[in-house]
């Protein structure tokens, strides 16, 4: 499978539409969500107006790709009832995504308690994962990349380190990674004592086939560090990109921003100060990208793209 190159954009979250200008930005791509504009599963339809709404607007100007956070790839329901396949797999044909990417932790129909549910890093959860990544990218028809996740415990029954069993998984799968860099940084912060390390992760999974990267920020609360969204990228996730594009050859990097997690505590949404903060990231991401690539290996259009 061919994952072309598209360059730096934003993930597409309905929480910014009205107060962030998407569709005035040069991005080189947007990530839709596919859980926040699909319909619910009892129902006839695919996207919701609201989502249809939005997607028309955005899809003529900038190429798309899609992400998967609640269909259910990991869970054990079968694969055929579940939202990936019913609703995520219809959508990423709808919109033409050139990849998928999803995310690695249990999920089913309930939608409850899934949230930094990582994996079990088994050997054997690996095997019956696999089959699952194999089945539902034959079913994309597109490169299907796996996130890994942030997380606060590590799962009971774990016999890998997490970047083992992700190598160990697109082995057998044939499928590809996500790389999501803060949430790299989060789980370093988090499982420090137990002697996490960035740089045995990096070199441990198979970097070429990293077909996307996310960037974001988070904050400390009550001692533990949360992948939130809500901030600025931090400056250690900054450096990870530059040595991550340096060894790699990402389809793109794509920044994610939280706008209920942008309210803690007793703030308030500064919607002013808020897209300064992601004009700032896009444009450091921009820098990061150029200085990697070349300013050329960017396409702001589908015409470029293809």
């Amino acid at each position: 499978m061919t994952v072309p190159r598209l360059g730096v954009g934003l993930q597409y979250n309905p929480e910014l539409i009205g107060w962030f200008p998407f569709v005035e930005q040069e991005l080189d791509v947007i990530e839709i969500l596919f859980d926040s504009v699909m319909t619910p599963l009892d129902g006839p339809g695919l996207i919701s107006a609201s989502g249809t709404r939005l997607l028309d607007m955005v899809a003529p100007h900038v190429p798309l790709s899609g992400h998967s956070n609640y269909g259910g790839d990991f869970g054990f329901d079968d694969l055929e009832s579940t939202a990936a396949v019913r609703r995520h797999v219809p959508l990423a044909r709808r919109f033409g995504v050139p990849w998928v990417t999803n995310h690695c932790f249990y999920s089913d129909a309930s939608w409850s308690d899934v949230w930094s549910s990582p994996l079990q890093f088994s050997t054997a959860e690996a095997e019956r994962v696999a089959e699952r990544a194999k089945a539902l990218q034959e079913r994309y028809g597109v490169p299907l990349g796996h996130e890994n996740a942030a997380y606060y415990r590590v799962c009971p029954g774990s016999d890998l380190r997490e970047e083992e069993f992700l190598a160990y998984l697109v082995e057998l799968s044939g499928t590809y990674l996500h790389l999501d860099l803060h949430n790299l940084y989060a789980n370093a912060l988090n499982h420090e004592a137990s002697g996490y390390s960035i740089e045995r992760f990096l070199d441990t999974i198979p970097l070429d086939r990293v077909i996307t990267i996310h960037m974001a920020g988070g904050r400390w609360i009550d001692g533990q560090y949360h992948d939130l969204h809500d901030t600025q990228v931090p400056d250690p996730v900054w450096d990870l990109l530059d040595v991550v594009l340096a060894r790699s050859t990402p389809g793109a990097v794509i920044l994610e921003y939280e706008a209920q997690a942008l309210v803690c505590g007793a703030e308030t949404l500064d919607t002013q100060r808020t897209t300064e903060v992601i004009l700032a990231d896009l444009h450091r991401a921009r820098a990061a990208w150029d200085c990697a690539y070349g300013a050329h290996s960017r396409r702001t259009t589908w015409s470029e793209a293809a």
